[in-house]
């Protein structure tokens, strides 16, 4: 997949470490980069809108479009519960001349990378500590105990992927997550 602008930044983290705040911010900061929206085939959650926060799939229409290739990537990250990356996300962004903003899982993260190589930037987002990430996951109050308990354990499996980024950002400080994150954003556009 080719464009004019073609450049890539990747985020991926364990769930509550503060990806999704950085995407959202920088996609606040930086008009020329526009967000590719994940296909997924959970359930939305309260105050998710259909299409602008994920591609909301039933599992069958996610595995149909699977056969029929229109995904980059795509992971089966709990029994029945997929998400993925459409082609025809990428297309839409490089078509308005954009540059494509990720926000997906760990291995996604590493698959786009090796996909789109040099003309990516792959950001692995961590919290302090596994503790830490805990207490924010239980602070959303949107998870259940057996959905944070299955978060966790994942987490501690993803951490070991953290190498095969192109950058791993600690975000203990919001503030300064999000001024170090914009200073990696500016350094590979300028690029």
């Amino acid at each position: 997949m080719e464009s004019e602008k073609g450049r890539c930044l990747i985020f991926s983290a364990p769930s509550g470490s503060g990806k999704t705040t950085m995407v959202r911010h920088l996609l606040r900061k930086f008009p020329d980069l526009s967000f590719s929206v994940s296909a997924t085939s959970r359930e939305p959650r309260m105050g998710e809108t259909p299409g602008k926060d994920y591609i909301f799939l039933s599992a069958q229409e996610f595995r149909e479009k699977i056969k029929a290739g229109e995904f980059l990537e795509w992971e089966e990250v709990y029994p029945n519960r997929f998400y993925g990356t459409l082609k025809s996300e990428v297309r839409r962004v490089w078509a308005e001349g954009k540059h494509v903003v990720f926000d997906v899982d760990v291995e996604g993260g590493v698959s786009l990378k090796e996909i789109f190589g040099a003309k990516a930037l792959a950001v692995f987002v961590q919290a302090p500590s596994v503790a830490i990430l805990e207490q924010r996951l239980r602070a959303r109050s949107t998870e259940s105990e057996e959905s944070i308990r299955a978060r966790l354990g994942k987490a501690e499996k993803e951490l070991a992927y953290a190498s095969k980024f192109d950058t791993v950002l600690i975000n203990d400080n919001l503030d300064e997550a999000l001024e170090r994150v914009e200073q990696l954003t500016r350094e590979f556009l300028d690029a």
